[in-house]
């Protein structure tokens, strides 16, 4: 019986070391920029065509290859930057690997010409399909050139795969901040389809920050500067005031690299704790140093984990950097920092009640977080619901499922009877706020809570969809016209779904200088409604590759309802309670949100008069 285990041949192996290390075109731009940085240059310019699908070229004036290693430079594993095992723990460049051209040049046309400074003349190699087509004597500038023309024209399937040209530029601008964010010293372009999006001169940190971002990040900032004998921390926050729902700016480098870290987000998160509400999300570009032995980048080919040596110690520091930044800039009144040395010493006193003093600071003539008191009313309710559902599961509270499954029922007269039922409108009887966040509502088995954000959002969701799904809404024009004013990647991304704006309701135009005007909003949007921020949440889901149109209206619908909503802590009257109701329960599901939360609870009077009785 023959033999079934043999080696791949070399141009297999990389197409297949290429799917973990080249993705998209926007991977191809993360290698090549690294690989300028490492090669020293002060200048990086970036051309691209079709969202790079057809061309990714990479210009630097570094210091070039000699001959030989421009040729070993798309072998497997050839890399200058590491000689030996242990120099994994010491990685102090971007790239180490060795995969990144190799695996480029399996699945595209690639053209190199480079030269150093001291050679008289430098060398151009083309290769396809990691098949070296030639290799020649040319005159080119010192440094290094690299085209990268037909991603993936081997590999029909993976193009296929490839999103439209604006989602995957996206990404490309990603991966181009990334980089340019973290080397100020380094001037960088950027060209798309022959027009330059970005232009960046050397210059400072904050500068920088504000060149990618807009002028107007510039007053938001908060520099932060943290130093002890194992760490440093260097950049920026936001201000809280300017935090923001959708996410979008947050950097966070170590060693100069950007890394993606859930649990050091949480920690920035934490230094925030009770200055800016749980769904929003500062801006924060900030640098970690640390000794390269306390890290791991070896952990996946992006390069975008790492895992340290001790994570809670990183943690802390992040956190109490943070907070001791916010607090010198006056933005946190009258905190004792030393709450939050306590965690990480673990030999003072308890931290939350350092913590609840502090509040209480905040929120003067409260001698308790509003926060707090809210919980106790949930934590009332959940208790008393729990143990007359374990004493007789067939009496007590109803279950939501059960009484929405029971309510919806296709006759709308029968609908009709059982919605009417749920409300009480006897003379008299008014529905009642409380904390600013429930509405509690008589009905005639007992009464009824509503939490005001979620029914809201119900609302609003069914009100959007109607409209996506019909004709374009109407516009109510501004009595003094507003200015939207993005960084250079969103101003070049909000031109792809102006059309879906228009179709909202919105009456914008581009003002130049990354600017756009808005003349008028939808006519029916709630009067508490940030259009800014409306449109903000629209470009959010246009980077996060969700499809933004009016034939899939669903998730734009949800994500507008969500942010529009009356939010808890809002106090209404008498007659905006009522309407809030009525409307709710003339929406077709009005118990739960697009996204499955209770809108309401009931409360039966039979079960309240047992659990009183015992």
């Amino acid at each position: 019986m023959d033999d079934i285990i043999k080696l791949l041949p070399d141009a297999m192996a990389n197409q297949i070391a290429a799917g973990e290390v080249i993705q998209r075109p926007a991977s191809v731009v993360k290698e090549l920029m690294e690989n300028a940085i490492d090669a020293g240059a002060g200048k990086i310019q970036l051309i691209l065509k079709d969202a790079g699908k057809q061309l990714i070229q990479v210009v630097d004036d570094g210091k070039g290859m000699s001959v030989t290693d421009a040729r070993m430079s798309f072998e497997r594993h050839a890399t200058s930057k590491i000689r030996e095992s242990g120099d994994l723990f010491q990685i102090k460049t971007m790239g180490f690997r060795g995969e990144a051209l190799a695996s480029i040049a399996s699945v595209a046309q690639v053209e190199l010409k480079t030269k150093r400074a001291s050679d008289a003349i430098g060398t151009r190699i083309l290769i396809e399909g990691s098949e070296v087509k030639s290799q020649e004597d040319v005159v080119t500038p010192a440094g290094t050139s690299i085209a990268v023309k037909n991603l993936f024209y081997n590999v029909p399937a993976r193009r296929k795969f490839l999103k439209k040209d604006p989602v995957e530029m996206r990404h490309i601008l990603d991966e181009f901040q990334h980089v340019a964010l973290a080397h100020p010293q380094i001037h960088f372009t950027l060209h798309h389809n022959d027009q330059e999006v970005f232009h960046l001169p050397p210059t400072n940190q904050r500068q920088r920050i504000v060149a990618v971002f807009g002028s107007n990040t510039n007053p938001k900032l908060v520099p932060v500067d943290e130093n002890t004998a194992d760490h440093l921390l260097t950049g920026f926050v936001g201000k809280p005031e300017f935090s923001r729902k959708t996410r979008g700016e947050q950097y966070f480098y170590v060693n100069q690299r950007f890394i993606r870290s859930g649990y050091l987000h949480h920690a920035i998160s934490k230094a925030y704790e009770e200055l800016i509400s749980e769904d929003h999300h500062p801006l924060y570009v900030l640098f970690l140093e640390i000794d390269p032995a306390r890290i791991d980048v070896n952990v996946h080919p992006t390069k975008h984990e790492i895992k340290f040596e001790d994570e809670r110690l990183i943690y802390h520091f992040v956190k109490v950097a943070i907070r001791h930044a916010l607090g010198r800039h006056g933005l946190i009144p009258a905190l004792d920092f030393e709450a939050d040395h306590s965690i990480s010493q673990s030999k003072m006193g308890d931290p939350v009640d350092t913590r609840n003093r502090e509040i209480s600071r905040i929120n003067p003539g409260s001698s308790r977080p509003t926060s707090e008191k809210m919980q106790d009313w949930q934590n009332l309710f959940t208790g008393l619901q729990k143990p007359l559902e374990e004493e007789n599961p067939q009496s007590g509270f109803p279950n939501p499922d059960h009484l929405a499954s029971s309510i919806l029922v296709p006759s709308s007269e029968g609908t009709q009877h059982e919605l009417e039922g749920m409300a009480e409108d006897r003379p008299g009887v008014r529905p009642y706020q409380i904390h600013q966040s429930y509405i509690l509502s008589p009905i005639k088995s007992g009464f009824m809570l509503v939490d005001q954000q979620y029914a809201h959002e119900r609302i609003l969701y069914e009100e959007f969809m109607h409209k996506l799904e019909g004709q374009p809404a109407r516009v109510q024009k501004e009595l003094f016209p507003r200015t939207l004013t993005l960084g250079p990647a969103d101003s070049a991304l909000i031109e792809s779904i102006l059309p879906l704006l228009v179709h909202l309701g919105f009456d914008i135009a581009a003002f130049g200088e990354h600017t756009f005007i808005i003349h008028g909003v939808p006519a029916d949007l709630p009067p508490r409604t940030d259009a800014l921020e409306l449109i903000r949440q629209m470009l959010h889901l246009h980077k996060e590759d969700l499809p933004i149109k009016p034939g899939n209206a669903a998730t734009l619908a949800k994500n507008l309802a969500k942010n529009a909503a009356i939010k808890r802590g809002v106090t209404m009257d008498q007659p905006e309670m009522k309407n809030l109701i009525d409307r709710l329960f003339a929406c077709e599901i009005p118990f739960k949100t697009p996204s499955g939360k209770l809108c309401f609870i009931t409360y039966e009077l039979e079960a309240i008069e047992k659990q009183f009785r015992g």
